[in-house]
């Protein structure tokens, strides 16, 4: 394995941290309350950040969303990519990508992902899909909404064809509650297709959307901590107590070394699963473990971020609280520790690592808020 970026992952990580660093301040994301900043997403879309994932893989846009997650900036970029650029771009049809892939590039297509709502939707044979998915992030922002029904087969919806409430979530995800009532679906892939990227692995799309979701929400993650820690640190060199920074007591080391193996390991996992999907190999065991690493190690980093500002920490209106929202959100979004673990065991014990109806139905998408 070598996680060395690529120059051309190194170029699209260093502008998503100029724009994400100049646009997404702590003024904007207040004004921006609950939604999300459009400005901001026209600004990634046009410098092509969204269109730049096709060529830098899912190892560059875990990279590009750890720059997101460091700022929590609020727009749809983990969504659109992974549920609807790189979904349709590997198992859309030649018509399907012709005719959405130039408008998801430009951001004037924003796709999200009803995910897992696996048993939750059922498909006519007509392709009429009905259910009901509690939340859906990025809902309120979407034109189509990727949705996998009870057989595990994904569809494309229109969002101005579904039932769309407004529902808020604990990280500002302009979350909405997708309800379906008969309403026309297109089909996006097979239900078992013989993935040739995969080394002769039988993979079902929805297998591999999973797999791809679970894997950015990870590098999401990493991004989140490492800019809850780093507030941290600042937070702790600065602040004295009795004549000394915060930062020589010894407790205060031990929590901020422990949240950065934590981050680390959210890191290193995240890339490896990125790695993997994008080397053509099998990577729903490597994703799993990324989810759990994000999952768990995650809100302990983000407990700590908050710990380590003292009284500070307690004000909503701080910084490092919507770090600590975020790694919440991201804690529920990818399923929870325990169930990620114990997906991660079934899919072990079961030694059939990418055979279509062995990828579990865990929450890499579609958790309820924290």
């Amino acid at each position: 394995m070598d996680f060395t970026p690529t120059e051309e992952q190194t170029a699209a990580r260093e502008l998503a941290a100029r724009i994400f660093g100049d646009l997404a301040t702590h003024e904007r994301l207040t004004a921006a309350g609950t939604g999300s900043d459009m400005e901001l997403w026209k600004a990634l879309c046009a410098a092509g950040l969204v269109s730049a994932v096709e060529d830098v893989g899912v190892l560059g846009l875990v990279l590009l969303l750890e720059e997101q997650g460091r700022t929590t900036a609020q727009v749809p970029f983990a969504a659109s990519c992974v549920y609807g650029l790189l979904a349709v771009r590997a198992h859309g049809s030649p018509d399907q990508r012709g005719r959405l892939l130039p408008g998801i590039r430009d951001g004037s297509v924003v796709v999200c992902g009803a995910f897992p709502a696996v048993g939750g939707v059922r498909a006519s044979g007509r392709g009429e899909l009905t259910g009901t998915v509690p939340l859906v992030p990025w809902l309120r922002d979407a034109t189509h909404v990727l949705v996998p029904d009870e057989r595990r087969r994904l569809w494309l919806v229109r969002a101005a064809d579904a039932d769309c409430e407004p529902v808020e979530s604990t990280a500002p995800w302009a979350a909405g509650r997708l309800t379906l009532d008969g309403t026309p679906g297109e089909p996006l892939g097979t239900p078992a297709a013989y993935d040739t990227a995969h080394e002769g692995v039988l993979v079902t799309a929805y297998d591999d959307v999973l797999a791809m979701a679970r894997t950015a929400f990870a590098g999401l993650q990493a991004g989140v901590c490492a800019g809850s820690l780093a507030r941290a640190v600042t937070h702790t060199n600065t602040r004295e107590q009795f004549g000394r920074p915060l930062a020589v007591k010894q407790g205060v080391q031990l929590r901020a070394a422990d949240a950065y193996m934590d981050t680390e390991a959210i890191r290193v996992t995240a890339y490896e699963a990125a790695w993997r999907r994008d080397q053509g190999l099998p990577c729903a065991t490597h994703a799993l473990t990324a989810a759990w690493w994000a999952s768990e190690a995650g809100q302990r980093v983000v407990h700590t971020g908050q710990h380590l500002h003292g009284g500070t920490g307690a004000d909503l209106e701080h910084p490092v609280h919507r770090h600590f929202l975020w790694g919440r959100q991201l804690d529920a979004y990818l399923g929870c520790g325990s169930e990620a673990l114990q997906e991660l065991g079934e899919l072990i014990a079961s030694g059939t690592e990418g055979n279509e109806g062995n990828e579990g139905t865990g929450d890499a998408g579609g958790g309820e808020a924290a």
